[in-house]
């Protein structure tokens, strides 16, 4: 029977008298904000129970789940182009890179969002064609920039910065050896991404996708100053009529909730899976080195 490693092994401390405290104390503060929550009728809850599945909260949540959806798919995408032109050795390559992200990171997102919706200002007309040339076709931006678009340009560039720095770290996880492994081996630069780089690179860069996915739901709120019926525009559109302001909120904020602990339990698993894979290859390695011993 194999012996289990020192850090393996479960440690077990004694129990002192400030470990009682802090539950006594934990316990108190949570009883108190249960007893607060439940009693205080300016919550509203009769309110909250019959908003929370209104078609308009629901209609919210659906949008707000597929502008997360998309954004942060085209981030992921756009973010994978600019870590691999952030490594770029060409320095014009690499320096626009850079200066994207370090722009796109530098700048608030609702400023950046309200910046797109308001692009019409700079350009209000643009032609799409083939250069120097007379084939072209004139482009309405005011009506082409929608709430809507605005919401999924602005939050997919936003992400695309965060995502092409995780991606960029994931790629100075893999070891040296390996680029000089598929070189040797005749791969061509998207080949050797595709099959020896990306691959192991996940164990780094999915449980950070993971955090990002989870913010990008939260960060979806922001697009209500755009006027998108997102789900906390829904609930504001409600309360703007009914005056039941608290009460909508907190509709929103439990959706949000719900929400996040449902992507949470996913993450959680990719996080243990990818955590056991990194450190399958050590405890093999010691079981090997033991059983010569």
């Amino acid at each position: 029977m194999q012996e289990l490693q020192a850090e393996h092994k479960k440690r077990i401390t004694p129990k002192r008298p400030r470990d009682y405290l802090c539950w006594a104390a934990a316990i108190a503060v949570v009883a108190a904000l249960v007893y607060t929550t439940v009693t205080n009728e300016n919550y509203g809850w009769p309110v909250v129970f019959s908003y929370f599945t209104t078609d308009a909260i629901i209609e919210g949540l659906l949008l707000t789940l597929v502008l997360t959806v998309v954004s942060m798919a085209l981030g992921i995408v756009l973010g994978l182009l600019l870590a691999v032109m952030r490594m770029s050795h060409q320095a014009p390559i690499s320096g626009l890179a850079t200066l994207y992200i370090t722009f796109f990171r530098g700048t608030p997102v609702l400023v950046q969002l309200i910046f797109w919706f308001n692009i019409a200002a700079l350009y209000p007309n643009v032609s799409i064609g083939v250069p120097f040339t007379d084939i072209s076709t004139p482009v309405d931006v005011n009506a082409l920039m929608t709430p809507l678009t605005a919401a999924i340009v602005g939050l997919t560039l936003n992400e695309a910065a965060y995502m092409a720095e995780i991606i960029r770290g994931g790629f100075a996880s893999v070891n040296r050896g390996q680029y000089e492994a598929a070189d040797s081996l005749g791969m061509t630069g998207f080949t050797r991404l595709r099959h020896v780089i990306i691959p192991q690179t996940m164990p780094a860069i999915i449980p950070a996708t993971g955090n990002q996915v989870i913010g990008m739901l939260k960060g979806t709120s922001l697009v209500s100053v755009l006027g998108v019926a997102e789900l906390l525009n829904s609930a504001q559109s409600i309360y703007a009529r009914t005056y039941q302001t608290i009460p909508l909120l907190i509709v929103a904020s439990l959706w949000y909730l719900i929400m996040t602990l449902a992507l949470s339990v996913p993450q959680s698993m990719i996080e243990r899976r990818f955590s056991r894979s990194t450190r399958r290859p050590a405890a093999v390695a010691t079981a090997t080195k033991e059983s010569l011993l």
